[in-house]
């Protein structure tokens, strides 16, 4: 709300949640925006948009909810807790012609798309493997993240969904011909359990253009520090990455490799946080209606639906 408001492309008019707390802090700092516990009060207000950051298992319904009813919306990750629910989003805002985002932030940090300008400029030749890591130092502090009906999942969904995206985007969006994958919890196999969510989980992704996408993320490992986060991406003709520094979930830097030899593209300090919400605003206050684009979020989805299907399955 805070970048929303502060790039002045939307005003801040109404705000619904079902903790009192967080609507007298809220209204503390938006004086002039309705507030309400109820969302159904904002589908009744005169508003161009709607901004979702509630539990996962409310994301769908909430969202074509306001798409019906005319609202752009832009939604935290994931816009869905499968394929079929993000799917059905989708949908409605084409069937309504409305603009729908989704809070895949990391595409708007510089490193990130640097990298992504590298894959996709053809630099780095025809690549053929990437490694996306993303460990987390400790977990979610809401109590909803851990039940997997609430939440659709652990640590792929909440942590590794950032990096599929980035992996796909990068790629072109290639067809995944097969998924294998482990998910743990506090050590132990999770294989054919629904009653929890994983907190370690290690994936292996192979496209039928040939590209194979290792994936690993975790919440809770004793990695020293806050976060590990990297995305790297290895061609015939060289090699990129984006990483955090120094253990940190808001710095990253971004570097291109021609065998030995590193150049650096991007470095730390940057402030991205919110970014993806304000492109959002500003696009809703120009009046833009649907933007196909928001379909590659379904591939994403469709993939994280394979982590979790040939785990429980092997």
């Amino acid at each position: 709300m805070e970048a929303i408001a502060a790039d002045g492309a939307a005003e801040i008019a109404a705000i619904a949640d079902a903790s009192p707390e967080i609507l007298k802090q809220s209204a503390g700092t938006f004086p002039r925006a309705s507030v309400s516990a109820e969302f159904d009060e904002l589908l009744e207000m005169d508003l161009d948009g709607l901004v979702i950051a509630t539990p996962s298992a409310l994301h769908a319904a909430q969202a074509i909810a306001a798409l019906e009813n005319g609202l752009a919306v832009f939604c935290q990750k994931p816009l869905g807790r499968d394929a079929t629910e993000t799917r059905r989003v989708v949908d409605a805002a084409r069937a309504a012609d409305r603009l729908l985002g989704v809070d895949l932030s990391y595409r708007f940090i510089s490193g990130a798309q640097k990298v992504h300008q590298l894959c996709r400029s053809g630099s780095l030749g025809e690549i053929f493997a990437v490694d996306l890591v993303f460990h987390n130092g400790y977990g979610p502090d809401k109590v909803w993240f851990y039940d997997p009906k609430l939440s659709g999942g652990g640590c792929v969904i909440d942590l590794g969904i950032h990096l599929v995206d980035l992996a796909l985007w990068n790629l072109g969006c290639p067809r995944i011909a097969n998924i294998t994958s482990r998910l743990f919890a506090q050590g132990t196999s999770i294989r054919g359990r629904h009653d929890v969510v994983e907190d370690y989980a290690a994936a292996r992704l192979d496209c039928e253009n040939g590209v194979t996408i290792n994936l690993a993320c975790s919440w809770k490992l004793p990695v020293g520090c806050d976060a590990v986060i990297s995305a790297n991406f290895y061609g015939t003709k060289g090699g990129a990455s984006f990483q955090n520094v120094n253990g940190s979930f808001y710095d990253f830097k971004a570097e291109h490799f021609r065998g030995t030899q590193r150049e650096v593209l991007a470095l730390p300090p940057e402030k991205w946080g919110g970014c993806a919400a304000v492109d959002w605003a500003q696009r809703v206050a120009r009046d833009a209606g649907f933007s196909p684009e928001i379909a590659s979020v379904i591939p994403v989805a469709e993939a994280l639906d394979g982590i979790y299907h040939n785990s429980s399955h092997r």
